[in-house]
């Protein structure tokens, strides 16, 4: 590929990306993440709320966490809140597991159940959070064609299982399906790319490097790349981007494994968030 139509195409997909991570319902509408006890939790803005909403009715209701591992809601009478846009008084919550989990509607704010590992909370949605409306942009390398990498894919059999972190403290497990390696500056690196969700047609990479923490946001850097072809790889460090909790602390991120944090700077892709404060 030509290099000026290469330049070209990673430019349209950062567009595509920054539009993404701006969209009103997009990574910088969160404005809160709050963690279900088991059993009853109500919910509203009133200080006395077991989970106190930044924004919404004093008394949203009360959600139960049931013992058969259920969670439902049942809205205080003159909330004014809405279960997936009706004036329901009661519902299960379907998590974000589900293709389209349950949404709970107070004026411009929203907010659906998520699972981690067992653990269950809301994530609260608002596209006018501070984090949208101030939005300082993305700032990125310029595009570098020599950081397109045809690696070399040694697959496993059977695929291995990766233990990742996270950065609310949980361990995600995801499948290997191979190893990545290739050089750069005469040097030989390997990266272990996972099965984000099965059936997927691309694989996840999560990664760090000795840019990280410095031009680049410290705790990992994602990429995606096509399935493995004739025994290469393809990586593509200029769509290297933030994870979300670049930008929130309201996200549930993995962090780059040990087995990804490159003794190498990859000066290519998004750099650290020049809005960051948390």
């Amino acid at each position: 590929m030509p290099s000026t139509d290469y330049v070209k195409q990673i430019e349209q997909w950062r567009t595509q990306r920054l539009a993404r991570l701006t969209a009103p319902d997009g990574w910088l509408s969160l404005i809160g993440l709050h963690w279900l006890k088991p059993g009853a939790n109500t919910v509203g803005s009133a200080a006395d709320s077991d989970v106190v909403l930044s924004k919404g009715p004093a008394h949203l209701g009360t959600i139960t966490w049931g013992a058969d591992g259920k969670v439902r809601i049942a809205l205080a009478e003159g909330s004014g809140a809405l279960i997936d846009g009706k004036p329901l008084a009661s519902a299960e919550l379907l998590d974000d597991g589900h293709d389209a989990p349950t949404r709970v509607s107070f004026g411009t704010a929203s907010f659906y159940l998520i699972d981690r590992e067992g653990r269950k909370g809301l994530r609260v949605k608002d596209p006018e959070a501070p984090t949208r409306t101030h939005f300082l942009g993305l700032d990125d390398f310029p595009v570098d064609p020599s950081w397109r990498i045809e690696a070399k894919w040694i697959p496993f059999e059977p695929a291995r299982t990766l233990e990742i972190p996270t950065v609310i403290g949980t361990v995600e497990k995801y499948p290997v399906p191979g190893k990545a390696v290739f050089e750069r500056d005469g040097r030989t690196y390997e990266i272990l790319p996972v099965i984000e969700v099965p059936g997927d047609k691309e694989l996840f990479v999560i990664f760090a490097d000795r840019t990280s923490g410095k031009e680049t946001y410290g705790a990992a850097r994602f990429l995606y790349t096509p399935m493995p072809k004739d025994g290469r790889l393809v990586i593509d460090f200029n769509k290297a981007y933030n994870p979300p909790c670049a930008f929130t602390p309201y996200a549930t991120c993995p962090l780059a494994p040990p087995e990804n944090r490159l003794d190498l700077r990859v000066t290519a892709g998004e750099k650290k968030y020049r809005g960051a404060g948390h």
